[in-house]
């Protein structure tokens, strides 16, 4: 399936990219303030005396509040415009990162992250609609996947830079500093950002209040094609969230013998091959959109098969090659993600994107929150059976293919009627 040129569209050039880079750059540093944790979770651990149930709250509390407010970000986006609603998110997650940084107690340490948390959730939705106002829509899927490897440089970061620099300079001023970058990315915010490109002006849409939201939600659910989207995120997103969040560190040092550093590598691996293949998968999807389904499916079949292997694996650590192995497949989950928007974005007018986008990006966080507390659990319930407790990550798995598997069908159907009308519109555009 081809793309169609859309009456209308925004041209993109050098000033979109310019001014989409500004707004990519604040996503950048909320996913080094968002997966901070992932490289202090043990430190957390002893730093405020906590077993690991409440070590996985810190993560659940920001993700709950992360997944809560999609809906309402996807609203306020459409509503309000991306500058507003960037710079708005820029505060609230350099708040949470200072926080965190001087929390003397578990209970602010988690105020902290809940505050982050609501700053990080401002953030993706905003970069989507940004580049679907500047970028032509046959770009729309190339562009998605590029504001993802920027989040998954920003995960870099935070593995390499931040993790050096807390066993370095110590808890207070690794985190305090890195909040500098939450300054800096509010300041190009507001002396750079533009919603849209001269020319390109949306509509002006009434806005009703309850009455409003309850329309934008309603159609937007009523899409098959957004909720095919919702349960492809929720499907192939939450391994690799899991892992690179928190509990990725725990499990390679304490149930597979191996060192931090080596632990360190083997995350860093998993953020590298999701920016490699986010590249493939950009421009895969934005080419062939008939592959979308069998990407995100082979995806999730190949890491339930490698976590299956490396779980059931009869010695006492499973072998560095698998390891190795694992960690490159779980690279690829976060691309894999991305093409629950390709699904929504279709599917929805300009007007609705921001919400349906937010609808959409619910699925892989609410999974994600569902396996950190249940990973936290039952590691807490068997005396820390690391095999037992990432079992969990099939039940998901299963249960999220067998919702796209009952909407796959009705989503193609309902894909080809606006293809079709697409083209219509296009022929009888004026010269």
């Amino acid at each position: 399936m081809s793309a169609v040129a859309i009456p209308g569209d925004p041209p993109g050039g050098r000033r979109a990219l310019a001014v989409w880079g500004t707004g990519v750059s604040v996503y950048f540093v909320a996913v080094i303030f968002r997966t901070s944790l992932g490289v202090a979770g043990l430190d957390a651990a002893d730093r405020f005396h906590v077993n690991a149930s409440a070590l996985s709250t810190f993560s659940i509390l920001q993700l709950l509040v992360y997944a809560g407010m999609q809906i309402p970000v996807g609203l306020l986006v459409d509503r309000l415009g991306t500058k507003k609603v960037l710079a708005l998110g820029a505060v609230l997650f350099t708040a949470g990162q200072l926080g965190f940084a001087f929390s003397p107690s578990y209970g602010t340490a988690l105020a902290s992250r809940a505050l982050l948390g609501c700053g990080d959730a401002l953030t993706f939705i905003s970069v989507l609609r940004l580049g679907s106002r500047w970028f032509p829509a046959r770009r729309g899927p190339l562009v998605a996947q590029f504001a993802g490897l920027v989040g998954m440089a920003g995960n870099l970061v935070s593995t390499l830079v931040l993790a050096r620099l807390l066993h370095g300079i110590g808890w207070t001023a690794a985190f305090a500093g890195s909040a500098a970058a939450g300054a800096v990315v509010l300041v190009l915010v507001l002396l750079f950002l533009k919603d849209h490109p001269e020319g390109h002006e949306p509509e002006p849409l009434p806005h009703q209040g309850a009455a409003y939201v309850r329309r934008q939600i309603a159609a937007s659910w009523r899409e098959p094609g957004t909720r095919l989207g919702l349960w492809v995120h929720f499907t192939t997103q939450f391994p690799a969230m899991v892992f690179l969040l928190l509990w990725g560190l725990p499990f390679l040092v304490e149930a597979q013998g191996l060192s931090r550093a080596v632990a360190g590598e083997l995350l860093t691996l998993v953020v590298l091959s999701n920016m490699v293949v986010g590249l493939v998968y950009g421009q895969i999807v934005a080419r062939h959109h008939g592959a979308r389904l069998p990407l995100a499916l082979g995806t999730v079949g190949t890491t339930a098969v490698l976590w299956a292997a490396t779980l059931a694996h009869p010695g006492p650590h499973a072998p560095m090659w698998l390891l190795i192995v694992l960690c490159t497949v779980l690279g690829a989950c976060g691309p894999a993600s991305m093409i629950g928007f390709d699904f929504a974005r279709p599917a929805n007018p300009p007007e609705r994107q921001g919400t349906a986008s937010g609808i959409t990006n619910m699925g892989g966080f609410v999974a994600s929150m569902t396996t950190l507390f249940a990973i936290g659990v039952l590691l807490d319930a068997t005396g820390d059976d690391y095999s037992l407790a990432f079992s969990v990550v099939f039940v998901l798995q299963a249960f999220g293919v067998s919702q796209i598997l009952r909407l796959r069908r009705q989503a193609a159907r309902r894909e080809r009627e606006r293809l079709v009308a697409s083209r219509v519109e296009t022929v009888h555009v004026p010269a």
